[in-house]
């Protein structure tokens, strides 16, 4: 049976990272974009990362290009762009794609575990967010549009 502890993915900085480093934690993983309306979106996410990752609360940030060309930076650029702009200290991730037959496999992966409105397992929108529980299985979906605040309750569930 598949977990995400079966992935890894290469970070901003180049080196692999296993998820499986990650296990008994909960995560929330987000297809991220600099240039786009709900860039924003980093200043919620960096507040839950602060409030939740002491309980057991991992955030990763995963760049991507595929929704109007919206993060079109370099990994190095982007890195800097989200500290500068947002303080952004949760891992970030090197840019993937996260729809099509060049999906990341972790994308594959969640997209087939949490389908979208009327089943599409395609992603919108930057900020489609995956959380996912201590023993690595996908238990929610959300939305872009979907602020990190409104995902507090759920987090505060997993991890109490």
């Amino acid at each position: 049976m598949t977990t995400i502890y079966d992935f890894q993915a290469e970070m901003l900085e180049g080196e692999q990272k296993k998820f499986s480093e990650y296990q008994g934690k909960v995560l929330l993983i987000v297809n991220t974009a600099s240039q786009c309306g709900l860039t924003p979106q980093f200043e919620g996410l960096e507040q839950l990362y602060q409030d939740y990752q002491s309980k057991g609360l991992i955030i990763l940030g995963f760049p991507c290009n595929q929704f109007a060309h919206q993060d079109p930076l370099t990994n190095e650029e982007i890195g800097g762009f989200c500290q500068r702009n947002y303080g952004v200290s949760f891992p970030m991730f090197a840019k993937v794609d996260v729809n099509g037959s060049t999906a990341h496999p972790l994308y594959q992966y969640l997209t087939a575990e949490a389908k979208g409105i009327l089943g599409s397992q395609k992603i919108k929108w930057n900020f489609t967010k995956f959380l996912i529980n201590q023993e690595g299985k996908v238990i929610k979906r959300y939305a872009p549009l979907i602020k990190p605040e409104k995902i507090a309750k759920d987090i505060q569930k997993l991890l109490s």
